[in-house]
């Protein structure tokens, strides 16, 4: 089972091997390659840090205790119908950002992340609403 907060749901739709160290963005590739592989991955939704905050550089502000990540992980979560504590397999999650989130959202529920610029998360939605499922992250040699 993989630990997820609200937010890093979103994260791992527009997850393009970009990341805030080597060891997070290793990290995050083996959870995103897991969830794309098996979509059939039990998740357990947390309050607070997560299996990706696990992998937070030292020495980088640390930014998962927030009240503004705090405030996007419950506008995530309200917007899929979850709760913290849920468990449920990741393609039920796809199923539930199908359903009710559009690229569009990114624009708003991520105003203030540094890495919405890229326009990779808008991209995931997309591929999500169009059951394409995650986009294999291809690793630089």
């Amino acid at each position: 089972m993989i630990k997820l907060r609200g937010h890093h749901i979103f994260c791992l739709l527009g997850y393009r091997g970009m990341g805030y160290s080597e060891e997070y963005t290793e990290n995050m590739t083996k959870i995103h390659d897991v969830l794309r592989e098996r979509p059939d991955t039990m998740i357990q939704i947390m309050k607070g840090p997560d299996y990706l905050c696990a992998k937070f550089p030292e020495g980088q502000p640390y930014h998962c205790q927030d009240d503004g990540i705090y405030e996007r992980d419950t506008v995530i979560l309200r917007k899929l119908g979850l709760k913290v504590s849920d468990v449920l397999p990741w393609r039920e999650v796809e199923r539930r950002i199908r359903l009710h989130v559009v690229p569009d959202d990114i624009v708003v529920v991520c105003e203030t992340c540094s890495w919405r610029s890229y326009g990779f998360c808008q991209e995931g939605v997309e591929e999500i609403v169009e059951s394409r499922g995650l986009r294999q992250v291809l690793q630089e040699k």
